[in-house]
């Protein structure tokens, strides 16, 4: 009867080592496969941090010239002139990749004309253009203190005005009526394009001229971007039939 008990016992204080042995050995291994799949991730993203999958339009506002940037927007629209658009970086993909920061290779002032919507007219997509819009894409304070934040902080390497054709705010202050609110208040930026111009068309191209010479002349951060070869300045006029963008010749 003794033997039995102990018999017993002794088969009750081994079946529990078993099981914890077995239960160690589990632990063991899920602990290993743990380790694994986390060491796994973190290789993939340090391989990924130094190695990122190149893109065309994502090239970080360091790693390419004033000159290239510039190119790049030319490109860009005659892509959408032509109507042979990429439309790249226009998914979730990128908008969940550009949720921690941005860095837009190229500055905007353009006009608010709705019909001058600035990242399909040269074919960029999220992330990839730094726009301010205002009508008669004028060069006041509150733009200006964007656009150094634009070109200062973020990097972007080109800075653009961009005009239209049949712009309203230059027909408005062509002739001078009365207008209401506070939309006069433009025309004090845009009066010396008119008085310079003979013309529409030719006042939209000096305006461009204009706005461009105020930004470089009037921010002394833009005005040291542009001596260091950090940035260039450029404008152009969007033809609103064509959808072809022309060069408007700069002196800064």
């Amino acid at each position: 009867m003794n033997r039995e008990r102990s018999v017993h016992n002794d088969t009750c204080n081994c079946q529990p080592t078993r099981q914890s042995r077995r239960l160690l050995i589990g632990q063991g291994l899920v602990a290993t496969a743990c380790g694994l799949t986390g060491w796994l991730r973190h290789q993939t993203s340090l391989s990924a941090a130094v190695n990122p999958t190149p893109s065309h339009a994502s090239i970080a506002p360091a790693d390419i010239a004033p000159a290239d940037a510039l190119k790049k927007l030319y490109e860009g629209n005659q892509r959408f002139a032509s109507g042979k658009p990429l439309a790249e970086n226009r998914d979730m993909d990128r908008v969940r990749a550009l949720a921690a920061g941005q860095k837009p290779f190229a500055a905007f002032l353009g006009c608010a004309d709705s019909r001058v919507p600035i990242e399909i007219v040269f074919d960029q997509g999220f992330g990839d253009v730094f726009v301010t819009r205002i009508a008669g894409n004028v060069a006041c304070s509150e733009n200006i203190g964007s656009l150094e934040f634009g070109t200062r902080v973020l990097g972007a390497r080109v800075l653009y005005v961009l005009g239209h054709t049949e712009c309203g705010a230059v027909q408005a202050t062509m002739k001078g009526d009365e207008v209401p609110g506070q939309i006069s208040g433009l025309f004090q930026y845009i009066r010396p394009a008119v008085r310079q111009a003979p013309d529409l068309a030719a006042a939209v191209t000096q305006n461009v001229r204009n706005q461009a010479l105020l930004l470089a002349e009037s921010s002394p951060v833009i005005g040291r971007l542009l001596r260091q070869g950090e940035l260039i300045i450029a404008g152009g006029v969007y033809d609103l039939k064509t959808g072809v963008v022309t060069p408007v010749e700069i002196a800064v």
